[in-house]
């Protein structure tokens, strides 16, 4: 009996338009990228599911998700990478022009090696449950408005006189909507994560914005190693050696939201948390940078906190998911 040969799906994601092809070779299709035509899609190639290794598509600012999802629910395997992973692997095969529809054609063709990765089954994208989506989503807008609250407060500093009345009204405003979402991330925390929250109820560091940023922004908390969780928020330490050279260890990339927050909480631990700051404190003696020490502290806060979660067991002092020789 003759197996089929396995195809792997890209989609280049724009605002208004999906760029599909099914190899990288073939010729491509242009799809609106808008509720009918994805169900049309999701259908089509759903008769194709025998044959489908992986659907790859490159995250585009939330464009991507509607089809992300419809295929995903669908039963569909489908992987969102983001866009310079994608672009990196690109270069690395020599694809040096870009089009929709050669960026549609080398992620089919990114598409089959990650097929064939070790890593498969973890980079498949899981369908979001509906209150982590939402919480996510509030956290997305709180630090928008935020984000826009500090500029404003900005141009109040060096604005001119004329133009203060607009800029305390519109900060007013701001204050109001940022009040509104914290109150609506709280109801949902409260509301839906609750239980979850409880194995954190003792440590110190871990408030209402970790909390949040955990649970709206890493659902794979508890889910994952500590190196996978560590690399995925961005304070693994990566090593950058060649030949004779021993570089120094670096952090970089992973999620923004969680990282920035993790780094604020790792602020106050280091002063109000005694395992945190008895491991900080070591690393300053040992000649460490406080900025590296800080970076440490939050990777091991963020250890800690996925064997919490995994565990399923409150978080103590003396627990032993909290090592105290790190």
């Amino acid at each position: 009996m003759n197996v089929p040969e396995l195809i792997f799906p890209g989609i280049d994601v724009a605002k208004d338009t999906l760029e599909l092809a099914l190899d990288d070779q073939s010729k491509t299709e242009c799809i609106a990228n808008s509720g009918k035509e994805i169900g049309a899609l999701v259908n089509r190639l759903k008769l194709l599911a025998e044959r489908i290794g992986v659907i790859l598509l490159e995250a585009t600012g939330g464009y991507e998700r509607p089809v992300a999802a419809a295929l995903c629910a669908a039963g569909l395997p489908v992987m969102v990478v983001n866009p310079r992973q994608a672009r990196d692997f690109a270069k690395s095969m020599g694809y040096l022009a870009k089009t929709d529809a050669i960026d549609a054609r080398v992620l089919s063709h990114f598409g089959r090696t990650l097929h064939q990765s070790a890593q498969r089954e973890r980079l498949l994208m899981k369908l979001p449950d509906a209150n982590q989506e939402a919480l996510e989503a509030l956290l997305v807008r709180h630090n928008q408005l935020v984000a826009m609250r500090v500029a404003e407060a900005n141009r109040l500093a060096t604005s001119h006189p004329s133009q203060h009345k607009s800029i305390k009204l519109v900060l007013k405003m701001l204050d109001r909507q940022i009040a509104l979402i914290d109150k609506n991330i709280d109801g949902m925390l409260k509301g839906h994560f609750a239980q979850k929250l409880a194995l954190f109820k003792d440590f110190k560091g871990v408030g209402p914005c970790m909390q949040a940023a955990l649970m709206g922004a890493l659902p794979e908390l508890g889910q994952l190693t500590h190196a996978q969780i560590g690399k995925l928020v961005g304070v693994a330490p990566l090593n950058a050696d060649s030949g004779r050279h021993k570089g120094k260890r670096i952090t970089w990339g992973g999620r923004a939201t969680v990282r920035t927050t993790l780094y604020m909480a790792a602020l106050s631990a280091i002063r109000y948390n005694p395992v945190i700051k008895i491991f900080y404190e070591r690393l300053l003696a040992k000649g460490k940078l406080k900025k590296v020490a800080l970076v440490a502290c939050m990777h091991k806060m963020l250890t800690i906190m996925n064997a919490i979660v995994k565990s399923g067991i409150p978080w103590n002092p003396e627990h032993p998911n909290a090592p105290k020789n790190a």
